[in-house]
């Protein structure tokens, strides 16, 4: 049976959205970005954030497979590329992509020369464009959550016409603190502040991918951490 995305993909919002995010993360966020991914000494919010990612990162890789080995895997919104390294000691063929090029070259730089069985390609660019391939796997940690229901629907929909295994991904969950952050953010925008969270309900964004007939939702969990708070979910084909 064919898969069909949800809702029609509004790819002028989505392309407004991903360069506004490019932007920043190449530019106001870069020393941030860097400090809070390696062993920098933060401020006591960003610590909490440190943390969430990390255990988030080990939330997503044990809805992988241990054995990677002989599969694609395409880790979207790469970032500076701690979880493509991981799944690379796995064995797996990793296809890493950011819309943020700097932070791909971050990556690049603090990835190991040796990755036993798996290799990477790193990339700057969409993780929606076809021309990447087709995978086995595919990751989103935290790189849908600066859209809504309807992009990021559409976004998973795109991306499990290319996938044959899994997507596991975040969104981030409706909860009154990131709800009324959102509401203020929209009343009192700044244009050097952080593109905004986009926090989705968990029943609203499970009714919306309930179209996806070829592929059921599997696994699920939340890690909060401070100023960190997260959804994992797994789709898997059926």
């Amino acid at each position: 049976m064919a898969t069909h995305a949800p809702e029609p993909f509004n790819t002028t919002r989505y392309d407004l959205q991903r360069d506004k995010l490019a932007a920043y993360f190449d530019g106001t966020a870069r020393k941030a970005w860097i400090d809070l991914t390696s062993d920098a000494k933060v401020s006591g919010i960003r610590a909490t954030v440190r943390a969430g990612r990390e255990e988030m990162r080990g939330v997503l890789l044990s809805m992988l497979p241990e054995d990677l080995r002989r599969k694609r895997l395409l880790d979207a919104g790469c970032g500076t590329g701690a979880l493509a390294v991981e799944a690379a000691f796995r064995g797996a063929e990793i296809t890493a992509v950011d819309v943020a090029g700097g932070l791909v070259e971050i990556a690049q730089d603090r990835a190991p020369q040796f990755l036993g069985h798996g290799k990477i390609d790193w990339q700057a660019g969409d993780f929606l464009d076809p021309a990447l391939g087709t995978f086995d796997h595919i990751v989103l940690m935290d790189s849908l959550i600066h859209y809504s229901l309807v992009d990021m629907v559409a976004a998973l929909s795109a991306l499990s016409r290319r996938c044959s295994g899994s997507i596991v991904f975040t969104f981030a969950p409706h909860t009154k603190m990131l709800g009324a952050m959102h509401k203020v953010g929209k009343i009192f925008p700044r244009s050097d502040r952080s593109p905004a969270i986009v926090p989705i309900a968990e029943t609203h964004l499970r009714q919306a991918l309930a179209p996806l007939h070829d592929w059921r939702l599997a696994r699920s969990a939340r890690v909060s951490s401070g100023f960190y708070t997260s959804h994992a979910m797994e789709l898997v084909r059926r």
